[in-house]
């Protein structure tokens, strides 16, 4: 069974830096595309950022400049360093992976960004 456990999230000041990881475990084959999606309340879930196998990433506009997007894959972990919060950035953060030809989803973290 394959799983994507989230963690790092939390609560910052504006401005403040926070980083999560998502780690995948179980019957991996193939682990392809990485990326991170957000989900603000009232709102879509949007993304925030992708990362393929080689590394090559594709950010949204919203984040450009401020988060980094990183992995792994020895250790079948994709990292999301979040740097200049704002608190329009406050969401539950989703691990997004394509693992065996399937799409996996983690079951999400929060980041508030409040003073």
């Amino acid at each position: 069974q394959v799983q994507l456990v989230e963690s790092g999230g939390g609560l910052v000041q504006p401005g403040g830096s926070l980083r999560l990881s998502c780690a995948a475990s179980g019957s991996i084959f193939f682990l392809n595309d990485m990326g991170w999606y957000r989900q603000a309340p009232g709102k879509q879930r949007e993304l925030v950022a992708t990362i393929t196998r080689a590394g090559r990433t594709k950010d949204a506009d919203s984040i450009k400049g401020r988060f980094t997007t990183s992995r792994d894959n020895a250790k079948k972990t994709v990292y999301l360093q979040m740097n200049s919060l704002r608190p329009e950035d406050t969401a539950v953060y989703y691990c997004n992976a394509w693992i065996n030809g399937y799409e996996y989803w983690g079951q999400g973290t929060q980041v508030t960004v409040s003073s």
